[in-house]
Parts: C-alpha cells; sequence; structure tokens
C-alpha cells in the first residue's frame, strides 16, 4: 500500500531529489534493487518520454506492483527487468546515463558489489554517473554486508572500481516505506577501466 507521503515522494519530492543529484530529461537511468518503485517513479518523470528508466530487481512481485503503478500514473518509459539475483544486467555497453543503486548494495558480498560496480561502468556512458545511497553503513543503523564498514570504506571500494568521486547530496531520503535524513555519494566514469 502506498501512502500519501509517498505518493508526494514519487510525484514531486523525489523527482526534485533526484534533479539535484543529476538526472535530467531524455536520458537512461537504471535504477537496481528498485523494489516497488520508490525512486523508478520519479525517475521516470525527471527522464520524461525521451528517456527510459530500467527498473531491476529480483523480486518479481515487486516488478508487478511497480508496472500496475506506472500504468495508473500513465508512465510509458519505464521498462522492468527481473535479473533472478544475477549481477549481470542486460543492457548494452554505454547504454546508460545514471546508474543507481540507492539502499540495495548492503545486501551484496564485497566480490559482488565488485561485480555490480563492473557492470555498471559497462554499461555507463562516458562521464556516465553511478549515484550510491550507502545506508546501513557503520554509523547508519549497521546491518547485512556493510555491518563493518564505514562510509569513507565504500567511497574507497567504488573509487577502486575506476570511478571518480564527484558530490555528496543531503537531506529527506526514501528508505524503504518511510523516510529519514540521508545522503547519497555520486560518481563519474571517467577514462578507461583497462587502467586499473
Amino acid at each position: 500500500m502506498v501512502t500519501n507521503e509517498k505518493k508526494i515522494w514519487e510525484t514531486t519530492d523525489g523527482v526534485e531529489f533526484l534533479k539535484r543529484v543529476g538526472c535530467k530529461s531524455g536520458q537512461a537511468v537504471l535504477d537496481f534493487g528498485c523494489r516497488v518503485g520508490h525512486y523508478t517513479i520519479p525517475a521516470a518523470k525527471v527522464v520524461g518520454n525521451e528517456g527510459v528508466v530500467y527498473a531491476v530487481d529480483k523480486d518479481q512481485a515487486a516488478l508487478d506492483e511497480l508496472q500496475k503503478k506506472s500504468s495508473h500514473l500513465n508512465l510509458k518509459n519505464i521498462r522492468t527487468v527481473n535479473t533472478s539475483g544475477q549481477t549481470k544486467i542486460g543492457l548494452d555497453n554505454e547504454s546508460a546515463d545514471v546508474v543507481l543503486f540507492y539502499d540495495v548494495l548492503h545486501f551484496h558480498k564485497k566480490r559482488d558489489r565488485e561485480k555490480l560496480y563492473i557492470e555498471a561502468y559497462r554499461i555507463l556512458k562516458q562521464n556516465g554517473l553511478i549515484s550510491v545511497y550507502p545506508k546501513h553503513a557503520l554509523g547508519d543503523n549497521p546491518g547485512m554486508e556493510f555491518i563493518d564498514l564505514t562510509v569513507e570504506k565504500i567511497k574507497q571500494e567504488i573509487q577502486d572500481s575506476g570511478f571518480i568521486f564527484d558530490k555528496k547530496h543531503c537531506g529527506l531520503i526514501s528508505h524503504n516505506d518511510s523516510f529519514n535524513q540521508g545522503c547519497v555519494l555520486n560518481f563519474r566514469k571517467t577514462g578507461n577501466r583497462s587502467n586499473i
């Protein structure tokens, strides 16, 4: 069930948040671990009819719910992708402008996170943006694979995968079915991974 606050987030506040993060009209955005679309829906509104949002998740029931919501909102630019829990994302090389890893990386062991970073690098266009919400890192209700990791260590992990740190954006952010103050970290794809 979507609360009124979530509807406002998905149609207004989340749209403004993603614009501040760096999403733009006409872009191709990948929302990895999208669940029911708390970031997918606002991203679809930001990119508009000229853009596309790839909503990626391993839970078909969540993707089905997202499809119903997007249909109800008359959003025709969302493509759902079921990964069946795999880190491989079935998109072409350099086909996305933005990859969102929001509140999802703590579910993955380090070697799987590294595979995700490599996959994100592969599908991102040159100067493409990877935006990470490292919820559940040490100091922020730590859990699962982030139980002993600080935000700085997560940041270093991503930089070690060939991304350059760009900016940090903080504010009220969607977390599951509620909100909290949080920060996302933005990185850019520059150069060539073969140099790493």
